[in-house]
């Protein structure tokens, strides 16, 4: 499977491309292997040196892990290392991330069913480089069966993004599951706030493409 995704905000735009291997398929449980890069700039407020710095990431990952489907309830979980590189202009030599780092990455997804009709969809991530880390839990009801062969879900989401020295709160409503021939779509959009005290829209697309069943 492929995937790719676009996040834009007032203080940063990045994207990411990936490819998820299920040598057992996507319908079983078992092994499977994402790998992932991306890549963005971003800008966010030194207080050691009192001004904005502007950044430029770019990371690459190698996840193992394993898919669990229990009833309506699926699960993966990935494990392995990450790398990083952080350009600062100008330089903060109190950023831990700036320049090139190595380390471990940690994931869960969790896709549950409550009923024919409603999602809960969430995920969490945490690296070892500075302490990274993030989660996201939305909430959905199926809707737009009449349009779409399958409709989609959509409803709110909370998203949270943390490491040292910054923190990142969003609050929105996710589209998600939306098929359009062989591409399934996700989106986003509502409002972020930082721990610099800055606020603005945010909006997520996502799009994921099954090369094989």
């Amino acid at each position: 499977m492929l995937f790719s995704g676009r996040d834009i905000w007032r203080n940063g735009a990045f994207a990411y491309s990936g490819l998820l291997i299920a040598p057992r398929g996507f319908e079983e449980d078992g092994f499977m292997l994402k790998l992932l890069m991306a890549g963005g700039l971003y800008r966010y407020y030194a207080g050691t040196l009192a001004q904005d710095i502007i950044a430029a990431e770019w990371s690459v990952q190698v996840m193992p892990g394993f898919r669990i489907k229990r009833g309506n309830t699926e699960m993966k979980f990935f494990f392995g290392p990450e790398w990083q590189t952080h350009r600062l202009w100008p330089d903060d030599t109190g950023n831990r991330q700036r320049g090139y780092n190595a380390g471990l990455r940690m994931v869960g997804e969790l896709w549950y069913e409550r009923t024919p009709t409603t999602l809960i969809v969430g995920d969490a991530s945490f690296s070892s480089i500075a302490t990274s880390h993030s989660a996201r839990l939305g909430y959905g009801w199926r809707v737009a069966d009449q349009i779409f062969s399958e409709g989609f879900y959509t409803g709110p989401e909370v998203q949270y993004f943390g490491s040292d020295g910054y923190r990142q709160w969003r609050f929105g409503i996710h589209i998600t599951s939306l098929k359009a021939d062989a591409i399934e779509w996700s989106a986003a959009g509502g409002i972020a706030r930082d721990s610099d005290g800055r606020s603005s829209p945010y909006v997520r697309l996502n799009m994921a493409l099954k090369i094989m069943d």
